[in-house]
Formats: C-alpha cells, sequence, structure tokens
C-alpha cells in the first residue's frame, strides 16, 4: 500500500478493526519511511449491475437514483431513512446473490412498488403515479380502487 504522504510502499498495520455488518475492515497503517499514519478500507468488490432502460440501453446500476425516486414519494410521510437504506441494501444484495449482471429497469421499479406498497400507501400511490405513466384519471382511480381493495381483503 503506497503511502500518502512520501509515496514510500513499506508500511506496517498498527490496527484493524471490522464493522459493524462486518462488510469492511478499517485498517491503521503506519509508514515505515516517514512515520505518517493513514487508514485504509478493505471490502469485497461487488460486480457492477447494469440496468437495462426502457430504450434498451444500458447503464451501471445507480443506488442514488432509486433512492432519490423513493424519497420524492416519501416526502412528508413517517418513514426513516434507515428503512429505505435497508431496503436498498437488500435490493442490491438480491442482485449481488442472484449474480444478476443485467437487469431490467421495469424490474427494479416493480419491486421498489411492491416495497411501498407494503411501508405507505400514500408513498406507493404517489410513486405508482409517475412509474406506472397513468394515461388519465380513470387508469389512476383503478390502481386506487385496487389498493383500497387489497387493504379490505387483509382486514
Amino acid at each position: 500500500m503506497k503511502c500518502p504522504f512520501c509515496t514510500a510502499v513499506e508500511n506496517k498495520v498498527v490496527d484493524s478493526r471490522v464493522s459493524k455488518d462486518a462488510s469492511v475492515i478499517r485498517r491503521r497503517r503506519q509508514c515505515l519511511e516517514c512515520g505518517q499514519r493513514f487508514t485504509t478500507y478493505e471490502r469485497v468488490e461487488e460486480l457492477e449491475t447494469y440496468v437495462i432502460k426502457k430504450d434498451g440501453s444500458r447503464e451501471i446500476f445507480d443506488r442514488s437514483k432509486v433512492k432519490q425516486g423513493i424519497q420524492v414519494s416519501l416526502r412528508k410521510r413517517p418513514v426513516s431513512m434507515e428503512i429505505v437504506n435497508d431496503f436498498l441494501d437488500a435490493l442490491e444484495h438480491g442482485f449481488q446473490e442472484k449474480n444478476q449482471r443485467e437487469i431490467p429497469a421495469k424490474e427494479i421499479g416493480e419491486m421498489v412498488i411492491q416495497w411501498l406498497k407494503g411501508v405507505d400507501d400514500v408513498a406507493y400511490v404517489r410513486f405508482a403515479s409517475v412509474y406506472r405513466e397513468f394515461r388519465d384519471v380513470r387508469e389512476f382511480m383503478n390502481e386506487l380502487e385496487s389498493l383500497i381493495a387489497q387493504k379490505k381483503e387483509v382486514s
């Protein structure tokens, strides 16, 4: 590991700690040349997942884009960011676990919709209204009626 202060490559590890979720190892190192200490982080390299867009183009999965869409739908709703981050972690973990290198944007959107349906009805409707691109009020009303009917079945 190259020292960020003098660029020497000889150093020693003086302390190592594993993160709470055991996904990262933090190492304190000391350069044997200049004596400066610096921190490095070690984590498993995750393979990138590509999203297949509606037009057929591909782009690297961007967690922040999904998070932003969810945050917009959850605006002024009583749902913590911790719950959102847990969902996003599970979503990404699912890609890795299934070894998915490519996933259609539509599939990601449907996963978000199903998750929101169980978390907050208002956020679900907000997200669905944008994601599903309702053509008119009738389509929107059909979605609302379906949600209400499902809620009645559960209770």
